[in-house]
């Protein structure tokens, strides 16, 4: 069995690691029929994730949490919006693009990580784990603005969702409006109303290239957030929607390639790794029994290559002629 699912022996004789705490209500961004076993999958895998973050806690001080939290009932019509400049204001933050929103996220005290979960169909899905908050993103995805949008949905989840009760998100009406309230939540944080609008000149779709490479938004979203805001009509928006299907936008848009727009990627417990690590505050092998988890899993969560993890084999000693 441990070779077959790749796990150490421990893995099936051991408790497992300790965590932060109890976890929060998880939203998995998922698709199909599937659900109950991607479900289970995506508990599996944030629990592992939560238990090696936690390993780090007392070997290194991570980011205070600053994650606010809003009650999107507590606002008007237009109060996620609202929401979305208050927290860029706590984390004082302007109203212009953002250049890392992954750093920015792991500065106030997310942990994040990226480990593709293939075959799943799961976007990313973020939780709490006792006071700590966690995005995980589950898709390999190659342009950086469709990951930069994934953590702004999920950050949307974080502040505005913490204590839904995970009875609340069974009813699919309920699901379906929080998954809007995020995507959103997502729009607004990125494309702030009281900024973006004023640089939106045309209806035109190529107009949107130049402002993609500024923002670092999909024209797809940016056009989204055209139809909330009510910069153009129904017909201008519609017309727009046709011309991104009409150019095959909708898989891969113009300044796609990575080397214009980075992808971005974790870098807060690969720091940790590499502090402990270098310090010798960790050996290896303790870390492997501590875990109990597969090498590959918790190589992908600290961001590192496998071979971090190889030991070398000490030298000979070679014996003293007399």
């Amino acid at each position: 069995m441990a070779s077959v699912l790749d796990q150490p022996i421990g893995f099936f004789t051991s408790a497992d690691a300790p965590t932060f705490g109890d976890f929060s209500t998880r939203f998995y961004r998922k698709f199909g029929p599937e659900t109950i076993r991607r479900q289970e999958a995506s508990d599996t895998y944030s629990g592992w994730f939560a238990q090696v973050a936690h390993h780090f806690d007392g070997l290194v001080n991570y980011p205070a949490v600053n994650v606010p939290e809003y009650d999107p009932a507590d606002f008007g019509e237009d109060g996620i919006d609202d929401i979305a400049e208050k927290v860029r204001a706590d984390w004082g933050l302007g109203l212009g693009p953002i250049s890392n929103v992954l750093s920015l996220l792991e500065s106030n005290g997310i942990i994040a990580c990226k480990y593709e979960m293939t075959g799943e169909n799961v976007e990313a899905f973020s939780f709490w784990n006792g006071p700590r908050p966690f995005i995980f993103m589950a898709s390999e995805k190659e342009a950086g603005v469709r990951t930069r949008f994934d953590l702004a949905h999920e950050l949307g989840h974080l502040v505005m969702h913490r204590h839904i009760e995970q009875s609340e998100i069974a009813d699919r009406t309920t699901l379906k409006e929080i998954e809007r309230q995020a995507d959103r939540f997502a729009g607004a944080f990125l494309l702030p109303k009281h900024s973006f609008p004023n640089e939106v000149f045309s209806p035109r779709l190529d107009a949107f290239v130049d402002l993609k490479r500024r923002w670092k938004v999909s024209i797809a979203a940016m056009v989204y957030r055209c139809a909330d805001l009510g910069i153009f009509d129904e017909n201008q928006i519609l017309n727009l929607r046709k011309q991104i299907s009409f150019r095959k936008w909708r898989t891969k848009e113009p300044l796609d390639d990575p080397a214009i727009i980075p992808v971005e990627t974790p870098r807060l417990l690969s720091k940790a790794f590499s502090m402990v690590a270098e310090s010798n505050r960790m050996k290896i092998d303790a870390l492997l029994q501590a875990l109990q988890i597969r090498t590959s899993f918790i190589a992908a969560m600290c961001n590192v290559p496998v071979d971090a993890f190889i030991q070398p084999e000490p030298p000979p000693v070679l014996p003293t002629l007399k």
